[in-house]
């Protein structure tokens, strides 16, 4: 285990935070901070267990020891310097959007935000085209000039095929645009996601992507849609930096709870995992990053571009730079090679691993104080201001609030752009 203060560091040295988090378990003293006993154990430090870590800290004065097995804060939507100077995420695009102006509120206490609306095109035929579908994607992939949203109906209507019942990822898809789009663009892409064809895949994970008859190329159509100013990590930063948080990281939660006195433990990790794996392990696809900086100033037009046909082994490239708003002369790039194994990131939907999901969840609502949040612990897709939702929703719960009080009474904030100034690259400590 390691405990350290934390911040969000280029790799020239740069000091890319202001300041450090208020974080210690004093070496030389073993644990001697945590003998005094903590009120909360949370495990995980992603947006569940940071969240909960700061409502329960600031909000109710509770003293909290936030654990992480890896190295550094803020889960999957970690980001910090390359050996290059530009920011970029370790696991891939994370893109903030919501309709919740809770979360949105919440979350702008701790980050000012740089507007960003994402776009993505996928790689079909040869040319880049947007994705999800709309008209602008009909039209330049079969050379028409379909001018209405009426015109557009009509067209997917005479292609979509019909389907007494939708089970299944192909049926939504070929129920609403037939089955060529649905080989050019849905086919090819969701199995190498997955691993499996999409007949074998539950409806909901192509339910996600919509098909449009206007000509709206954003991939989220959400009312809130931005990104940290200064990058995740920095709103990490701010959110955990209170005196009654003492985080480790590098930390195995058997060995930290054997060595600590805690009343509650809050868990945001595998729920099969915590329970020894008793009934078998939880199916999840995991991902594979190849991270790599060329030598020119961009390489795509948008951050994201897709690549749907299985010929080609990855599912997507993103560049950083166009979510930061970074200038520099270089460009960092990320190749995604979906795979079966590694780190859990996507619970593999089928109805025999929900009812897996639901042995282990028995378990838990049987388990007394040990609260199960987020992604892992419930097998469950969410995006980041659902998880954030949720984390603010077991704090109300846990402290027999409202949740329209969770994030503190006088606290609220709205969401503070930090103007269209793009972010340089770091010369200098701030």
């Amino acid at each position: 285990m390691t405990e350290k203060p934390l911040a969000s560091t280029p790799a020239n040295g740069c000091n890319g935070s202001s300041r450090h988090l208020r974080t210690g378990v004093e070496p030389a003293g073993g644990f001697r901070v945590a003998r005094a006993g903590f009120d909360y154990l949370i495990v995980g430090a992603g947006f569940a267990g940071s969240v909960l870590a700061e409502r329960l800290a600031a909000g109710s004065n509770k003293r909290v020891l936030l654990i992480d097995r890896r190295p550094h804060i803020g889960g999957n939507a970690y980001d910090h310097y390359d050996d290059h100077g530009i920011l970029v995420h370790r696991y891939g695009p994370h893109i903030f959007h919501t309709n919740s102006a809770e979360v949105a509120a919440y979350l702008s206490r701790f980050t000012k935000w740089r507007p960003y609306e994402h776009r993505v095109r996928a790689f079909v035929d040869g040319r880049l085209l947007p994705i999800p579908i709309n008209r602008t994607t009909i039209n330049t992939l079969y050379g028409l000039d379909l001018s209405s949203e009426e015109e557009a109906r009509a067209w997917f209507a005479a292609r979509a095929e019909p389907v007494p019942r939708i089970r299944t990822s192909e049926d939504v898809v070929i129920s609403q645009v037939g089955r060529e789009l649905y080989e050019k663009f849905f086919r090819g892409y969701t199995r190498k996601q997955w691993g499996m064809d999409p007949s074998e895949l539950d409806k909901a994970v192509t339910a996600r992507v919509p098909t449009r008859t206007n000509t709206d190329d954003r991939y989220f159509t959400d009312s809130f849609q931005m990104m940290p100013a200064h990058g995740f990590t920095r709103m990490f930063e701010n959110m955990l930096d209170h005196p009654n948080i003492k985080i480790l990281l590098n930390a195995d939660f058997r060995e930290v709870a054997n060595a600590v006195r805690y009343d509650r433990l809050i868990f945001t990790g595998p729920i099969d995992e915590f329970f020894d794996y008793r009934f078998g392990k939880l199916p999840y696809r995991s991902l594979r990053f190849e991270h790599s900086t060329l030598d020119q100033e961009n390489l795509q037009p948008v951050a994201v571009v897709n690549y749907p046909s299985e010929a080609v082994p990855h599912t997507r490239i993103t560049e950083y730079k166009h979510l930061t708003g970074q200038v520099h002369p270089k460009t960092s790039i990320t190749h995604e090679y979906p795979s079966a194994d590694g780190d859990p990131y996507y619970p593999v939907p089928r109805p025999e691993n929900a009812e897996l999901y639901r042995k282990y969840q028995a378990l838990a609502d049987a388990t007394p104080n040990v609260v199960f949040v987020g992604r892992l612990a419930t097998y469950r897709y969410y995006n980041m201001d659902q998880v954030v939702g949720q984390a603010l929703s077991v704090y109300a719960r846990l402290t027999g609030t409202k949740r329209s009080h969770a994030v503190g009474d006088g606290e609220r904030a709205a969401p503070q752009a930090a103007g269209q100034a793009r972010v340089a690259a770091p010369a200098a400590a701030e």
